[in-house]
């Protein structure tokens, strides 16, 4: 009988101490090894899809559209001589035979320039540039009530009031769609949007290149509809992105910064480089760098440079020495 329930005892009942001491350790290892398999697919899930992302506000990069080649949206050409006024709107009388100074293309204020004077800039055979800051909020354009709280930044350092903003906002692209459209319905030959790098400054609402990317591919669908150019200002890290998709650019001190070979594709793509630099910038004895092709100002070749004073008024001061001041 004893040898009997020996035989028909449970299975760990036959187990030796030594072989019950072998099964718990090994039962204890697959726990383990179970348990880090269990956290470790938790975190992974957690990690792919919450916690505090960054750039969770970032719309992803989508294609740029590519210029077209058949003339139908406006295409300055390389080496084209200009004209930069923002202060005010510039004085140009209905019927006027000429305008100072005779240089080919205006980039001037969208909302201070009437519809009039642009079109006799055009019935003087010129072109027309049409400035307006697009990647900031400035507290005293006529649309400025239109942009909510959320849609601001940072402010932009040394102009008071103005400050970033949220070029993912619906609200943002909807105000500048309108001012887009206000630039067709004035006559413009292409726009001059500012502020395209937000991402280089502490902007405060976490823009990225990523973000200045996709709004610029954006602008170029709408200019491209109208028929008009498209301009990249400054924003020197992103030219690679976007240099298929703008027709020029528009640059400021970059002799002064010693970067102006970062520029230079674009005139090696046929588009021109509108180039400003500004002696109250710098010392008096740099301003002779400002229209050489080395030094500071190497890979400025071909660059359309003039030198303005900072509140870009009427002055103008061309590379060939000439002066002159537009009306205004």
């Amino acid at each position: 009988m004893d040898e009997q329930k020996m035989k028909s005892g449970s299975w760990w009942g036959r187990r030796s101490r030594r072989g019950k001491l072998l099964v718990i350790a090994i039962a204890v290892g697959i726990f383990i090894v179970a348990l880090g398999l269990g956290l470790g697919l938790g975190l992974g899930l957690n990690n792919g899809s919450g916690g505090d992302n960054s750039e969770s506000s970032t719309t992803p990069a989508s294609p740029l559209p590519t210029a077209p080649t058949n003339g139908s949206v406006y295409q300055p050409p390389v080496n084209s001589t200009w004209q930069i006024v923002l202060l005010k709107s510039i004085n140009v009388p209905d019927g006027a035979s000429s305008v100072v100074p005779d240089v080919g293309i205006f980039d001037i204020d969208l909302f201070l320039t009437p519809k009039s004077t642009i079109d006799t800039l055009h019935n003087l055979g010129k072109k027309v540039i049409c400035y307006f800051s697009a990647g900031s909020y400035e507290p005293d354009r006529p649309d400025s009530n239109q942009f909510k709280a959320s849609d601001q930044g940072k402010g932009l350092k040394g102009w008071p009031g103005e400050k970033w903003l949220n070029l993912n906002s619906d609200n943002v692209r909807s105000i500048m769609t309108s001012r887009i459209n206000l630039a067709a319905q004035k006559g413009c030959d292409a726009i001059d949007p500012d502020n395209m790098d937000a991402y280089d400054n502490d902007n405060g609402i976490g823009m990225t290149q990523t973000d200045s990317i996709n709004f610029i591919g954006w602008m170029s669908n709408q200019t491209q509809s109208l028929r008009m150019g498209l301009g990249l200002k400054n924003a020197a890290a992103i030219i690679p992105s976007v240099l298929p998709a703008v027709q020029f650019s528009v640059q400021e001190q970059c002799v002064q910064f010693s970067e102006c070979d970062k520029y230079s594709p674009f005139i090696k793509s046929g588009k021109p480089v509108f180039h400003i630099e500004y002696p109250s910038e710098v010392k008096s004895n740099f301003a002779s760098n400002f229209c050489k092709n080395d030094g500071p100002a190497n890979g400025s070749y071909e660059f359309s440079t003039v030198i303005k004073n900072f509140n870009l008024d009427g002055w103008i001061e061309q590379c060939n020495g000439a002066t002159s001041t537009t009306p205004t």
